[in-house]
């Protein structure tokens, strides 16, 4: 029979907020293992600028994200491979007339944001993390049990025999965590009845430096900018539409659904000229009722899921990070164990209340905009022209959605 290994923190998942978390505690004295399904391989980086080279998954970084992948030494590396820093955004409505413009130079800031492909964040962080003599890499394998010990701590079981126990126990093992279902954790979900579709265009215009989203009956429709040359210019769209409209849209031909997707978005990069593959994935709101139990906490989207039509989900799984690593590095300062019920529930006091904003007044703005009674149409054109019009309003909102306030 193997021999148990012990760690003082065992991780569960090695993806951008698995890596980003066992990156933040490197150096400080901690034993930390990190526990992949997949195996742990650097992923390709294509370096031409071509329709089909893009990682069809984005994100949007926030500079309060782009901030702690610094403090991390990951951000060098992802800068230095892609990215689209966006200086302006323009929302609108499809069923009327109101229309938002953001710009980064209303709050004195170099960007909103960073459009980044995963595979270039995940890329730097297992650079990080493989370079690191504290951290153990165990992949490919799967978890297979988790349970509390009598004297304090976690007992983990992996696929291949092998038995671990630790401190803490994290689950970075993502929506469909394992670990939160095996450990009983209660969550609050709902269907949205919708699925994402996500792939890289190649338009006729230049994007402008610009994130463009607009608000159909169907649902939000994002067309977010990727680097290119004088010639071409790449976007990259996450379109969320009804359940019952996804799949005629993915059996169409790239020509048919080129044309779909320039009516959608009414032509304002000119014609769409070509599509990569397309991928759907399904929306669900997801919430745990509670993020922390004895020698276990969830983070990023084991914690909780969010609608992207802000791009919010990984920033908030950044921040989980963030104050998790802070809370544990403190309480190690203070003689505490980073299993520590009282330790953890800071760190669910800080990220709870703020991630549960968030998904409020997302789960808000995608209701307000599917309402079509005249009414509400009118109020919700008036509310957007309003806030175009209100300085001090529209840089509280960039603001906020930057992470700076």
């Amino acid at each position: 029979m193997a021999e148990t290994q012990r760690f003082d923190i065992v991780i569960i998942g090695a993806g951008i907020a698995g890596s980003s978390l066992a990156a933040a505690l490197s150096g400080a004295g901690l034993s930390i293992a990190l526990v992949e399904a997949q195996p742990l391989v650097l992923p390709d980086l294509p370096t031409g600028c071509d329709l089909q080279q893009f990682d069809p998954r984005v994100s949007a970084l926030t500079p309060r994200s782009r901030k702690l992948l610094q403090g991390l030494d990951a951000w060098e590396a992802i800068a230095g491979y892609r990215h689209c820093p966006y200086r302006h955004m323009t929302v609108w409505d499809a069923e009327g007339t109101g229309q938002v413009e953001f710009d980064a130079s209303e709050v004195n800031a170099p960007a909103l944001g960073y459009i980044v492909e995963n595979r270039a964040i995940i890329s730097a962080l297992l650079e990080r993390v493989s370079d690191a003599g504290d951290i153990t890499l165990l992949s490919p394998v799967r978890l297979a049990t988790c349970s509390h010990l009598d004297a304090g701590g976690v007992c983990i079981g992996l696929e291949d025999g092998a038995t671990l126990e630790a401190d803490l126990l994290v689950a970075a093992d993502g929506a469909l965590s394992r670990v939160r279902d095996m450990m009983d954790f209660q969550t609050r979900e709902w269907d949205y009845g919708h699925r994402a579709i996500v792939a890289t265009v190649q338009v006729e215009q230049a994007h402008q430096d610009t994130a463009w989203q607009r608000f159909l009956p169907s649902g939000p429709l994002a067309l977010l900018p990727l680097p290119g040359d004088d010639d071409r210019h790449f976007c990259s769209i996450v379109w969320s539409l009804q359940e019952d409209l996804v799949d005629d849209l993915l059996a169409l031909d790239d020509a048919s659904f080129c044309t779909e997707l320039e009516r959608a978005f009414e032509q304002r990069l000119g014609r769409v000229l070509a599509v990569s593959r397309r991928f759907a994935f399904p929306l669900r709101q997801r919430h745990a009722v509670d993020y922390v139990q004895p020698g276990v906490a969830l983070v990023a989207d084991a914690a909780h899921t969010i609608h992207p039509l802000a791009g919010q989900g990984i920033n908030l799984g950044l921040q989980d990070v963030a104050v998790l690593a802070e809370e544990i590095l403190s309480g190690r300062a203070r003689g505490a164990k980073p299993g520590q019920l009282e330790l953890l529930r800071r760190y669910q006091r800080r990220r709870k209340g703020e991630n549960l904003m968030m998904m409020a007044a997302m789960d808000g703005f995608k209701k307000l905009f599917e309402q079509q009674a005249l009414p509400l149409r009118w109020l919700r054109n008036v509310g957007m022209r309003g806030v175009n019009q209100l300085p001090p309003v529209k840089q509280q909102l960039m603001r906020h959605a930057m992470g700076l306030g």
